[in-house]
């Protein structure tokens, strides 16, 4: 499997933590997001993914290596061909609330925080940072007001499922933008447990080789 990865993509990062969770080998290639032009504009890269996104994950098909993109749809590809260790609970309701929480961060908070959408606002002379860090703190409220009948060391349960995956860089993108995040107790303990473990340590974005300064 051939990765292609943003050190500070948060959507890349889970997809990352879900490979390095399951014990996945994987080539990783680096697109350089920040750079001027932006390498996911390449024509190159254009062929990979005509959004020009990352992540973007080649896998072996039937007919040859296929491509699939989008975060959540490679999660669950990951989960369908490499069950153990499992990221999803078994019971259904459990597995729809992962999946719930997953969501709140996947298309209720990360969109809103993209560069796209802030060279956007910044080129109409919108100040971007308060709309943005209202929204993540929206998001976060909601990620920990719905978790708190369902988490125990995780997310959900004792396990590292879906959701976890989101959160670990969502919080991470927080701080970077300037949210505080001392009123978000449960989702700082979850945070602690995720760190401790080898594959969100490895998955991290200082871990990566493009990290810049």
């Amino acid at each position: 499997m051939k990765l292609y990865s943003y050190y500070r993509s948060s959507a890349t990062w889970r997809v990352r933590i879900a490979l390095e969770y399951k014990g996945l080998a994987y080539d990783k290639e680096c697109v350089a997001l920040r750079r001027e032009g932006g390498g996911q504009h390449s024509s190159e890269f254009l062929k990979v993914n005509p959004l020009g996104q990352v992540p973007a994950l080649v896998v072996a098909g039937e007919l040859g290596p296929t491509t699939i993109t989008q975060s959540m749809a490679i999660l669950e590809y990951l989960e369908e061909t490499h069950p153990t260790p499992p990221l999803l609970p078994a019971d259904p309701l459990s597995r729809a609330r992962v999946r719930e929480l997953a969501e709140i961060v996947n298309s209720g908070i990360q969109p809103l925080q993209n560069l796209p959408l802030q060279h956007a606002l910044a080129k109409r002379g919108v100040d971007y940072l308060p709309i943005t860090r209202g929204y993540i703190e929206k998001g976060l409220h909601a990620l920990e007001t719905l978790a708190g009948p369902v988490a125990g060391r995780f997310l959900v349960g004792d396990r590292v499922t879906f959701a976890d995956l989101c959160l670990i860089p969502q919080l991470a993108s927080s701080r970077r933008l300037g949210v505080e995040l001392d009123r978000f107790a449960l989702l700082l303990h979850v945070e602690r447990e995720c760190e401790a473990l080898p594959a969100f340590r490895a998955a991290s974005a200082s871990a990566q080789p493009d990290r810049e300064p």
